[in-house]
């Protein structure tokens, strides 16, 4: 799955390396070159990690840290800094940020660091549900088919987090009704069917393989492949 990184680097050539790089890694980059726009872009699009220079103009990169990490933002941040002195680094880390690469640096390293951090967000991130490509943010409802960005109403999303939440696991008709739409529901009989119809062709847009797949006769199961399962 494709995670989102924002970096804010005032040094225009060592920024448009690092996107270069990381792009070529397959990341989804947003670039700001001042603290303020750093900050307001962390907070609006949640970015899966922040890599922040410390001196910046406007604010610095520290205290772009601590504002994220005051209002309860817990995403992973890389400070990158020519700073190398022991009491730097603990200002560093002390702000917030979860990591601290000097300047100059490896580029291998650097990806390293990025793989690392991601990889302990996804284990521990309660906020994310993840299926071979598709990608679900509870906090800011967003969904992606790869880095394919996917447009959901209100219930299409509550059906597909639904699913996501029980990945592999064969769930019936009735079951989807009560948790999704509630016990009380008295609209149509074939609601889940139409909604199911419209996922698929949001999820398929591109012609992606089928995820949500039918078991005939009892109701519905996210699997990559449909051995056992009739998908209609």
């Amino acid at each position: 799955m494709t995670a989102h990184i924002l970096l804010v680097e005032d040094e225009i050539k060592l920024a448009k390396f690092v996107q270069m790089e990381l792009a070529y890694e397959g990341y989804r980059l947003s670039v700001e070159h001042d603290g303020l726009a750093g900050l307001i872009a962390a907070r609006e699009l949640h970015p899966d990690l922040v890599i922040l220079d410390w001196m910046l103009p406007g604010i610095s990169g520290l205290e772009v840290c601590r504002r994220l990490r005051i209002h309860g933002d817990k995403v992973p941040i890389i400070l990158l800094t020519a700073k190398d002195d022991i009491s730097d680094r603990v200002a560093g880390l002390d702000a917030g940020a979860d990591d601290y690469v000097v300047k100059p640096f490896s580029v291998e390293e650097l990806l390293a660091r990025v793989r690392a951090h991601l990889r302990r967000t996804q284990d521990i991130d309660p906020d994310i549900r993840q299926f071979a490509d598709l990608k679900l943010n509870r906090r800011t409802r967003e969904v992606y088919r790869g880095t394919r960005l996917i447009e959901l109403t209100a219930k299409e999303f509550d059906l597909l987090e639904y699913l996501l939440a029980h990945p592999q696991e064969v769930i019936t008709r009735d079951r989807i009704l009560e948790k999704v739409w509630g016990y009380d529901f008295m609209g149509d009989s074939n609601i889940i069917e139409v909604y199911i119809r419209y996922l698929r062709l949001k999820l398929e847009a591109n012609k992606e393989p089928r995820l949500i797949q039918t078991v005939r006769s009892v109701g519905y199961v996210l699997r990559e492949r449909s051995e056992g399962v009739i998908s209609g």
